[in-house]
């Protein structure tokens, strides 16, 4: 598309480029470099998900295909004549601090004081004429490789191709409408606020937009604008039209003036979100479609193309269904589709990329909604979500995406240890402080971008989100990054100082935790649960070992050091063979409850290992994962098949990752067509929840790597139907490496170590074992 006169009506071209020079920006992204030439993967090899039907409106959560830029994200439905578009901003939440607990001793946990996560707008596309039954060879994708949703079709001997996708580069979303065979494109976008907003078109800048102010006082904006060559754009009402143009480019933004600020009560006095929307969308819409569309594709692929998979190749006739067919004849059938299964993997690599930048961290549902209610608000919920939501990040090679976790945690950080150190022991939390001290910071089982808490106490979710923090650091051996959550460490353990009470097991001194809860099940007031045991060991490990590599806090260090020693370590029960969850013989809860809460050091966690010195705890972990069953919800058989990998037990890891690849048809779980986990809820009812997407492909890149610092293992659970051969290069492993190996007939036959910031490990594999030191930087062929 060239920069015709037409593009010039949307601003004066002097006056477009002082526009474009002085934006301001809803995010710190520098403007962005064009690309020269087009940075595709072509069709032929790109990795796609596809559909011969658009997507039921009604059904957008099941069927529609996700866009996003880590910030703005949206689900679109690909209807030839009216294309939906649900547009989200990750920041558009109801609610706010929510400090009080109520009678029972929960903070609310409701949508108006807790709050909920929201859409921003609706946009829709119409094309007259258009309509399903009037069109031919039509077909919607998914490309993965790209970062791109395109759909296409014919009319009237002439081909359409509709491309859209969430530019992080340009903060936009942008829908590029193009037609070879001599045909024009006449039609309008309307966009819809969902909170009652009223949009008001701008005809002297083609331009359609909205403002307003939620109940807590968190102003957000959103703006449509088009550009095309030839024909007419024009704005009136609350519509931008487009007629008789060769090809259009449309583009959406949209932002609230939320800040990750305490300080300043989580907003940007500065910010104006309306006219951030407007000169977004207008200085992307100055640019042609083909060159934001090369500009996003080279972003996008500087992180997806870090990872490569090949689990081998699947049948052409397996290649020749669309996605869903696919997915239903895998689950009929024994026959193995390696290249859907990789797939699966590289989806949850896209949603990460998607989902995850610079703002705020993926939560329940990631980006996505199908409307304002969505179940549990999409909050963060602490006792295994929104961990479970970055499992992916370092072990896909797209560790970038995790420090929207780290400082989301660091901008709560105050709020969560004054309402901690005023609330926490407030005589109707159940959970308080057999001490009457208390210090540090804790948080509930939910948690908002406010500051707020919701649900019950959860007096372990500290040590649970630092697990996850450090591991971060693990992967890459960051100093900087450490330094930033050491403040993290440090206040979760001065609460556990305050917290933990001495008893006597078999006539020996020890500490455990005061009365609390097994997520979520089982007696509400036990002492020394297995989860939180589990989780302090690690904790104040993590803690010394920050402490000596920034060379602070040393003598606090020395102090949790002691601590840690004296704690009580969880036994095998003789009455059940299993490793207890609670400090009894007997199990105090459900046999296969979804929660894999005592099962926290198996993984994500390491003191719980094959080859550990610890022949009892290991049987007893094992056959409490057995017990736990090999059914349940999508994120709970993700746990299970990463800590069936973990006991290299390929089998088993396997059929979890089928059992959540089944296709969903309103049982009680599965995969939707769009590849997004659903749950029942109800007879009629389903949700859609995002960490079994994020967790069941760590759990298969657990399959080919094992890590942790100093230790590296290659293909440690294998399936058969993997084994033909295959190639993984970009694996991150603990340590500060990244791994590239292939293998046949299940045999490594070929492994590459790359440092990031690691220095010496051991890399073991089919019996054999080397020691490997690197600099930062330098690579290894190791076979």
């Amino acid at each position: 598309m060239s920069t015709a006169p037409s593009r010039r009506t949307i601003l004066g071209l002097g006056a477009a480029i002082a526009a474009q020079a002085a934006l301001p920006t809803f995010t710190a992204h520098a403007a962005p470099s064009r690309p020269s030439a087009s940075p595709l993967v072509p069709a032929g090899t790109a990795s796609t998900l596809w559909y011969p039907e658009p997507a039921d409106e009604d059904l957008l959560i099941e069927q529609g295909l996700p866009l996003g830029n880590g910030r703005i994200g949206a689900l679109v439905g690909g209807d030839p004549a009216h294309e939906i578009l649900h547009v989200t901003d990750a920041s558009l939440w109801t609610g706010g601090a929510n400090t009080a607990l109520d009678a029972d001793g929960q903070f609310p946990y409701g949508r108006e004081d807790f709050g909920s996560f929201t859409l921003l707008a609706r946009l829709t596309l119409s094309l007259p004429g258009h309509e399903r039954t009037a069109v031919d060879s039509y077909r919607r994708t998914l490309d993965l490789s790209n970062g791109l949703v395109t759909t296409t079709y014919t009319k009237n001997k002439i081909r359409y191709i509709r491309e859209m996708f969430a530019s992080a580069a340009d903060d936009t979303i942008v829908i590029r409408l193009r037609q070879s065979g001599g045909g024009t494109l006449t039609g309008a976008i309307v966009l819809s606020g969902t909170h009652g907003e009223t949009t008001v078109a701008d005809p002297g800048r083609q331009l359609a937009a909205f403002s307003a102010t939620l109940t807590n006082g968190l102003r957000y904006a959103a703006a449509v604008t088009a550009a095309a060559d030839g024909g007419v754009v024009a704005a009136k009402g609350s519509r931008v039209t487009f007629t008789e143009c060769t090809e259009v480019v449309i583009v959406i933004s949209g932002g609230t003036d939320y800040a990750p600020d305490h300080a300043h009560g989580y907003r940007d006095p500065a910010a104006d979100p309306l006219a951030l929307a407007e000169d977004k969308a207008r200085a992307a819409a100055l640019v042609s479609g083909a060159v934001l569309l090369d500009t996003h594709v080279a972003d996008y692929r500087s992180r997806y193309d870090r990872l490569t998979l090949d689990l081998g190749p699947s049948s052409a006739k397996q290649r020749r269904m669309d996605t869903w067919t696919r997915l239903k004849a895998r689950a009929a059938d024994t026959t193995a589709d390696p290249e859907l299964e990789a797939s699966y993997l590289q989806f949850g690599r896209y949603l990460t990329i998607c989902g995850s930048r610079d703002g705020l961290p993926m939560g329940l549902q990631g980006l996505w909604l199908e409307g304002n209610t969505p179940d549990w608000m999409g909050d963060y919920h602490t006792d295994v979500n929104i961990q479970m939501n970055y499992w992916l990040s370092d072990r896909a090679g797209i560790g970038e995406t995790f420090p929207a976790f780290a400082e989301y945690c660091l901008a709560q950080l105050p709020a969560w240890s004054r309402v901690t150190q005023q609330q926490f022991q407030d005589s109707r939390n159940r959970y308080r402080n057999t001490s009457g001290k208390v210090a540090g910071w804790t948080v509930a089982f939910s948690t908002n971008p406010y500051g707020g808490l919701g649900w019950w106490w959860h007096p372990a979710g500290n040590a649970w989100l630092c697990e996850s923090l450090f591991e971060h650091y693990e992967f890459t051996q960051d100093t900087a990054y450490l330094a930033r959550i050491h403040p993290l460490l440090k206040g979760a353990c001065e609460f556990w100082e305050a917290r933990l009470i001495t008893t006597t097991v078999d006539g020996q001194e020890v500490l455990i935790d005061d009365h609390d809860w097994s997520p979520e099940h089982g007696p509400q007031d036990a002492r020394g649960i297995t989860y939180t045991q589990e989780l302090l060991w690690s904790l104040f490990g993590h803690y010394e070992e920050a402490c000596r590599t920034l060379d602070r806090d040393l003598e606090h260090a020395a102090t949790v050091s002691k601590l840690r020693e004296r704690l009580y370590l969880p036994e095998v029960s003789p009455k059940t063979g299993w490793l207890e969850e609670w400090m009894s013989e007997d199990n105090l809860g459900e046999t296969t409850h979804r929660h894999l809460s005592p099962l926290i050091n198996l993984f994500p966690g390491d003191r719980i290992r094959p080859d550990a010195d610890d022949a009892a705890t290991l049987k007893g972990a094992t056959a409490l994962l057995a017990a736990r069953g090999m059914e349940s919800y999508g994120w709970a058989c993700a746990w299970r098949a990463a800590c069936w990998a973990r006991l290299k037990n390929a089998d088993k890891a396997y059929q979890l990752l089928l059992t959540n690849l089944r296709p969903w048809a309103g049982g009680d779980t599965g995969t939707a067509m769009n590849f997004f986990d659903m749950y029942r809820v109800s007879d009629t009812r389903a949700i859609f929840q995002i960490d079994a997407n994020l967790g069941t492909p760590a759990a298969m890149l657990e399959m080919l790597v094992y890590s942790r610092p100093g230790h590296i293992e290659l293909l440690p659970a294998l399936p058969d139907a993997w084994a033909a051969s295959g190639t993984l290069k970009g694996a991150g492993a603990r340590g500060g490496f990244t791994v590239d190996v292939t293998w046949e007939r299940g045999r490594v036959r070929g492994a590459t170590l790359h440092s990031v910031g690691g220095r010496t490990t051991t890399v073991t594999w089919g019996g054999r074992s080397r020691t490997v030191t690197l600099v930062p930087g330098q690579s290894m062929e190791l076979l």
